[in-house]
């Protein structure tokens, strides 16, 4: 099972900075510590081609972010200071993406050990989300594939606006979020399918939502490809999330989820979305539990 990594998606924040940017290395030690990876399933990559970025955003927006020119109306948007090294941070984790999409499709399942930046907009971001990863990664598949269905499977805690926003013309994406109603992004885009749970919401609501709605989507839409955005932000001690999971409620989304794709050979690219636990390290724990569930999956399934 191939996992697309980077240093360079280690930028350096401000002391007390809300983004744990430190989850990505945090989980990628953990999946191989515990030889739940291998190091040669770990790819390096760098940053993406310029031209594909620009087939999503706008070219003022692009070059703010690679002269760090965004004022700071922008900086708090996006929530994210604008340093030199934020551009080539944002291009390398959407390489990862597209990247872990192209194995998905060739080996069944591919993993992004980041990504997911689902609240970046054609010509701003917001919420920690610089470019939209999986809307490039899309229209680059697109470039290649002109008719492949392709499924965004969004259950982090908040709605992925940009991406709908992006994606929500084409009738050969279909956008599903499952996120809190009221919670963060205050502007929400129509996805093609936005299940919203009430705040603080419990795990066997959650969990029956999300497996009865996604069911019927599969079946309705019948994707070439999955790109499940997972998220960490479901569990209860999460900071911003405002849903009520249990490490064993998440385990169990991933395991359902996960087997259901592998199983049925869906190919499914995972990316990890948001996670902002209170308790250090938990977050990366999060990530972790769930690319060890798709490498125990695919082994499970490899062959049928």
């Amino acid at each position: 099972m191939r996992c697309f990594y980077s240093q360079a998606l280690e930028l350096e924040l401000p002391d007390g900075h809300p983004f744990p940017m430190d989850k990505f290395r945090v989980s990628k030690e953990m999946l191989l510590n515990e030889k739940i990876l291998r190091p040669e399933e770990i790819i390096e990559v760098r940053a993406t081609d310029y031209h594909r970025i620009l087939r999503v955003h706008d070219r003022a927006y692009i070059e703010k972010i690679q002269s760090a020119a965004l004022d700071r109306k922008e900086q708090l948007l996006l929530g994210l200071p604008s340093t030199p090294n934020l551009f080539s941070r944002s291009a390398t984790e959407v390489e990862a993406t597209r990247l872990a999409c192209e194995a998905a499709l060739i080996e069944g399942v591919g993993v992004c050990l980041a990504g997911g930046t689902h609240h970046a907009f054609r010509e701003h971001g917001e919420g920690y989300c610089v470019f939209n990863d999986v809307a490039i990664a899309i229209r680059d598949l697109q470039d290649k594939q002109p008719n492949i269905k392709i499924m965004v499977v969004d259950t982090d805690a908040h709605q992925g606006n940009g991406t709908a926003s992006l994606l929500g013309d084409d009738p050969r994406v279909f956008t599903y979020s499952i996120h809190v109603g009221k919670n963060y992004p205050t502007r929400k885009v129509s996805s093609s399918l936005d299940v919203e749970t009430v705040r603080y919401v419990e795990g066997e609501m959650y969990l029956n939502a999300l497996f009865q709605t996604l069911a019927d989507s599969l079946d309705k839409f019948a994707p070439d490809l999955v790109i499940w955005i997972s998220g960490a932000d479901n569990h209860r001690n999460d900071r911003f999330g405002q849903m009520h999971l249990s490490l064993k409620e998440i385990q169990r989304r991933d395991e359902v989820l996960l087997r259901a794709m592998i199983k049925n050979r869906i190919p499914i690219a995972i990316l990890y979305g948001g996670g902002y636990n209170r308790q250090p390290e938990f977050t990366a724990k999060l990530h972790r539990n769930t690319i060890a569930t798709a490498k125990r999956l695919a082994a499970e399934y490899r062959g049928l």
